[in-house]
């Protein structure tokens, strides 16, 4: 039986006896803790854990993490880090004005990503990814969901889904799978998107059902993307097949995106940087977690999505990176909680709330993931010394993370 105590913790933070809700509205300024503690890991799970006068007898692994901070491991619910090659020369593009729908009328953006991946094997394309999921672990991230979408095919669609399973297999991480087809009108379709909307519904779904490839469905509901009815049928039928709606909307604008994602029973609806008064209250009256991404509205220099009104809603605000090569170049979570608490004004609490408790329902890990719970898997962040989880988005740009473990065993 293999064993690890970490003790005379400073703070042990998010302490949670039973997740079966998310943590909404007021609730989101509440951070349970424990301070001067002690948790005990065997055999990759959380064991037990408490004050330090009742901790227990030392076994043979220890870690004195005096000073320190034990969190547990950001869950980051909304990914594209699969992709073949980077898009600066997109980045230089912007900085001389382009917008990103410029951008993408011109050939580039998602299906700039489309023509770069169609060249690459799925040994390359797995090589480059588990870099990028060991660069993000080492930030603190221990479950991360990974869309497809820059494939645009029935062949490259596969490819990057078979990408994922062999990562979800092979990687420490717990992985989530998102099937996002859908995620633009391949160019050889503009005039006759039907036709590609066919082949995602009579030609991916079925083999991404029968081998398991997914665990959600996900559209890019927008202006010049997929429209509320395409993106129903979509959603619909991906349904059928056992895949769990997810949805972009509200992106740019506002067309009916939010509510295509409650009456499909969206696990997330995702972007939401625009958004009516009509939006606010249809996502309020349902059962669905907005996710917002503010590394994307900072790359991007787009409002940022409105989520103290979110929390004022009631609503389970979870928060994530969008890592993707072309809005959002970075799985960087500690400078996501930066932006949320400097640009959306959240409190320290309510941000770290979004990015553990929530963001492990977001991805549907709620009873294995997201805080400090007897049974739930140790994925552990253990900061340097520092005054209190305050110094995490405050000191944006340092890493203030020391060590992470990862199933029990430090990375």
């Amino acid at each position: 039986m293999s064993a690890l105590l970490i003790k005379n913790i400073k703070q042990l933070v998010q302490v949670r006896e039973e997740t079966n809700e998310p943590v909404r509205g007021t609730k989101m300024a509440e951070l349970p803790s424990i301070d001067n503690a002690w948790i005990l890991v065997k055999n990759g799970l959380i064991e037990d854990y408490g004050s330090m006068d009742t901790s227990p007898d030392d076994p043979n692994a220890v870690i004195d993490a005096t000073g320190k901070l034990v969190l547990p491991a950001w869950c980051d619910s909304h990914t594209h880090l699969v992709f073949a090659d980077t898009r600066e020369e997109e980045f230089v593009g912007r900085i001389k004005g382009l917008t990103y729908e410029q951008i993408a009328a011109a050939g580039g953006g998602i299906l700039n990503s489309a023509k770069k991946l169609a060249d690459k094997s799925e040994e390359e394309l797995i090589a480059s990814a588990n870099e990028r999921l060991n660069e993000i672990m080492h930030l603190g991230t221990g479950a991360v969901e990974i869309k497809s979408g820059y494939g645009l095919s029935v062949d490259a669609e596969l490819k990057m889904l078979r990408v994922i399973k062999h990562l979800k297999e092979n990687h420490p991480l717990t992985i989530k799978a998102t099937f996002l087809g859908a995620h633009a009108i391949p160019t050889e379709y503009k005039q006759n998107r039907e036709e590609y909307i066919r082949q995602i519904i009579e030609e991916m779904l079925p083999v991404i059902a029968k081998e398991g490839l997914a665990d959600y469905i996900d559209v890019f509901c927008e202006t010049n993307y997929y429209t509320p009815e395409e993106t129903s049928r979509i959603l619909e039928a991906g349904k059928k097949h056992g895949l769990k709606p997810k949805i972009h909307v509200n992106q740019f604008t506002s067309i009916g995106g939010i509510q295509v994602g409650v009456e499909n029973a969206a696990i997330s609806v995702d972007h939401l940087e625009v958004m009516t008064e009509q939006d606010k209250k249809d996502l309020a009256a349902r059962n669905v977690i907005p996710t917002v991404l503010p590394s994307c509205s900072f790359f991007l220099g787009i409002p940022y999505a409105p989520a103290r009104e979110l929390i004022a809603a009631d609503l389970p605000l979870c928060l994530a990176t969008d890592y993707n090569p072309g809005s959002t170049p970075s799985g960087n979570i500690p400078f996501v909680l930066s932006l949320a608490c400097l640009k959306m004004k959240l409190l320290p609490e309510e941000a770290i709330n979004a990015v553990t408790v929530n963001g492990a329902f977001a991805m549907e890990l709620q009873h294995e993931l997201g805080s400090i719970t007897k049974g739930k898997k140790a994925n552990l962040i253990i900061t340097k010394p520092i005054n209190s989880i305050n110094n995490i988005p405050y000191s944006f740009g340092s890493n203030l993370i020391d060590q992470v473990i990862i199933n029990g065993y430090l990375q």
